[in-house]
């Protein structure tokens, strides 16, 4: 007997949900929905796909991006070309939501902000173990201006608990949602920056996820520069 989808709580997904039948549907939907919406709302450039993983099968990899709209997690996925299973606020699941039907057809897993609980990472590390990848929005809710801040430390913990590598990925030059008049077309830049090794220090992880986006986006880094002294011998 299968739970009620209305009732069940997301936070908790399990490998076997991410088959081969979802995959094929979020690439379908990546083609042939979220493609020709901006190639009709937007002049967009997508740059640094040298830097995705050449070979995904051999790697876990969590795509961190800076979070400007609810468009996000469509253009972190433009770039990638692969499936990735998002992290979103709880309430995205309430029956209410508008979207709610395609967020959880897609694959996200819901996430309380305030308490942060065990099953995200049982879920995160079900999820890494298929083919798909994770995405992360470490400022947490949407900040579509210039300055990186009060980032959430909780993804260095799941990048190092799962194995992952970091590939930061910058929402640049954004200017808005799409205008509903013919021949006007907003602009973004989607930008793919070095993959960041899980194994460097919290410090380290969070300034070169920073300094990459900042760089990316032309945003101001709040980050502190990890302290670089050796320790001392105990």
């Amino acid at each position: 007997m299968t739970k009620n989808t209305e009732t069940r709580n997301f936070n908790r997904r399990y490998a076997k949900e991410y088959h081969i039948w979802r995959t094929i549907f979020y690439m379908f939907f990546l083609y042939t929905v979220v493609f020709q919406f901006f190639n009709i709302f937007y002049n967009y450039k997508i740059i640094g796909r040298e830097n995705l993983p050449k070979d995904k099968r051999k790697g876990r990899y969590i795509y961190a991006a800076n979070h400007v709209s609810i468009f996000d997690p469509t253009m972190v996925v433009m770039a990638a070309l692969t499936p990735i299973a998002f992290m979103a606020k709880k309430e995205l699941f309430e029956p209410t939501e508008k979207l709610n039907w395609l967020v959880k057809r897609l694959g996200a897993f819901a996430v309380d902000r305030e308490k942060p609980e065990i099953a995200t990472f049982k879920t995160v590390k079900e999820i890494l173990q298929t083919s798909w990848s994770l995405g992360i929005f470490p400022q947490g809710g949407t900040r579509p201006y210039g300055k990186l801040e009060d980032i959430r430390k909780g993804f260095v913990a799941i990048a190092r608990t799962a194995k992952a590598d970091i590939i930061p990925i910058a929402i640049a030059n954004w200017d808005g949602y799409p205008k509903l008049k013919p021949f006007t077309r907003r602009n973004v830049v989607i930008k793919i920056g070095k993959p960041i090794s899980y194994k460097l220090s919290d410090d380290e992880v969070i300034y070169e996820w920073c300094k990459q986006i900042s760089e990316m986006a032309e945003y101001e880094n709040c980050a502190p520069i990890p302290n670089s002294e050796p320790k001392e011998n105990v």
